[in-house]
């Protein structure tokens, strides 16, 4: 078995996520706890949390370096690290980073979210996403797209991440499809494929037809319309409504400067919205590069290789 260099920890505000690693990258063991986030940890007992979770690393295999990225460097995790202003690269990064010794001599080091002070209106902010850019790879100019709550597009130049921006569609969506009168539509059977005709159809018409950039709110309420023309079934409305926020966003993000049509765009997040922000792209001129599996954690490493934390 190859020997263990360090642990690499995802923690978030609702879960913690631990990998330990191997000197070649090779991921040996994992420890996942939904119910280890930083809103669960009681008191600022950070350290009793994180022996809680991997312990049992150390004692088979003596302090090793502990690097942590995510919402535990934030001001209410565990040790707050400042932001690192765009444009930003491995150096940047690294250079952001506080380190913390545990009572048994390990040595935690916190990684840096990165802040975009030209965003407007106020400066945009992000904090473990940078991981998985730098993990996609900076060596190109691209745009690097990850899906989510917060999804983000980020546009990577000379070897930096140079500009981002936030875009709250996953929220608009489950706000939308649990507290609105899309929320009375047929959910789908559990593990069911998506309706892609709708999806398509919603995201075409928040794409191609400028009322539906200019007017998202009335673009949203075509969901009950439909219904009542008879082109879309009720089972069709959370699709359907998906397409029309992701392709909005697509229209904001090229709006933003955030694209270049005819460049091929990384997209790195889960299967299911890999799927759907993946249709979508073709309709803008794009194509999408294939991202590299365990991005958040290949970053980490390069960032930590940048500070030869595991050599």
């Amino acid at each position: 078995m190859p020997t263990p260099v360090s642990i690499i920890l995802d923690w978030g505000t609702s879960s913690l996520r631990a990998a330990l690693v191997a000197e070649t990258g090779e991921t040996l063991d994992t420890r996942d706890t939904t119910s280890g986030g930083i809103q669960f940890v009681k008191d600022g007992a950070f350290e009793a949390a994180l022996m809680e979770t991997v312990g049992a690393w150390f004692t088979e295999h003596g302090p090793l370096p502990v690097i942590a990225s995510g919402m535990i460097t934030s001001r209410n995790g565990w040790i707050e690290v400042p932001y690192v202003d765009a444009p930003a690269g491995l150096a940047e990064l690294a250079a952001g980073t506080k380190q913390l010794t545990l009572q048994n001599g390990a040595i935690v080091t916190f990684l840096p979210g990165m802040r975009d002070p030209a965003a407007k209106p106020f400066p945009d902010v992000m904090r473990g996403e940078e991981t998985q850019i730098v993990g996609f790879g900076l060596d190109k100019d691209c745009t690097v797209v990850l899906p989510g709550t917060h999804s983000k597009w980020a546009r990577v130049e000379n070897g930096r991440i140079a500009s981002f921006q936030t875009y709250a569609t996953g929220e608009i969506f489950a706000l939308l499809t649990k507290h609105s009168f899309i929320a009375k539509a047929v959910e789908p059977a559990p593990g069911s494929e998506p309706v892609w005709s709708a999806f398509d159809r919603g995201a075409e018409f928040a794409t191609s037809d400028a009322r539906a950039a200019d007017a998202f709110l009335a673009a949203v309420f075509s969901a009950r319309t439909g219904i009542l023309a008879g082109v879309l079934k009720p089972e069709d409305i959370g699709d359907y409504v998906s397409g029309l926020v992701i392709g909005s966003e697509f229209r904001q993000a090229r709006a933003a400067g955030c694209l270049i049509a005819g460049e091929a765009i990384g997209i790195v997040g889960n299967n299911v919205l890999n799927s759907r922000y993946g249709r979508v792209a073709p309709l803008f001129d794009l194509t999408v590069a294939p991202s590299p599996p365990d991005a958040a954690k290949r970053g980490v490493q390069l960032i930590a290789g940048q500070l030869q934390l595991t050599k």
